[in-house]
């Protein structure tokens, strides 16, 4: 199956999202889904800011843009950061069979819940996706916290 260096190349398709994202100054949060092979099915960022709508996120957007799969237990959610409850109920609910996590250092999610739960999760544990998170969220606190659903 794949190996780390594999991870890492599809991480950064995960990562150029983020950029974009933040680039239209939305949170910096991007994923793609993979197929076990590790050709892409679809990616996408957090447009929660931009398109107004709570349920944008970097997860979501790469699974809505890969379309219609027969099964899901053989494919790879990749993300910038460890997936929050609702998209790892997302992984959850269709039985993604693994995720590559950029980082959790900033954010754990549901990451042991998955765990508990069958899905094979590798973090990689990038200083990139960390410190670009990390830039993000101290400057803008409150959209982070309504991001992750804190008062």
């Amino acid at each position: 199956m794949e190996n780390k260096l594999d991870y890492e190349e599809m991480l950064r398709v995960a990562i150029d999202e983020a950029r974009q994202g933040l680039a239209e100054g939305g949170i910096p949060i991007g994923a793609a889904l993979f197929d076990r092979t590790g050709r892409l099915l679809g990616r996408g960022h957090n447009r929660r800011v931009q398109e107004n709508d709570p349920s944008v996120h970097g997860e979501t957007d790469a699974f809505r843009k890969a379309g219609r799969q027969r099964t899901y237990r053989d494919k790879i959610m990749v993300t910038t950061l460890a997936p929050c409850w609702y998209c790892s109920g997302l992984v959850r609910q269709f039985g993604i069979g693994t995720v590559v996590v950029g980082e959790s250092v900033n954010f754990e999610g549901g990451i042991d819940w998955l765990r508990e739960n069958g899905v094979e999760v590798i973090d990689l544990g990038s200083k990139e996706c960390a410190e670009m998170l990390k830039a993000y969220t101290d400057a803008n606190p409150e959209v982070w916290n309504e991001d992750i659903g804190e008062d």
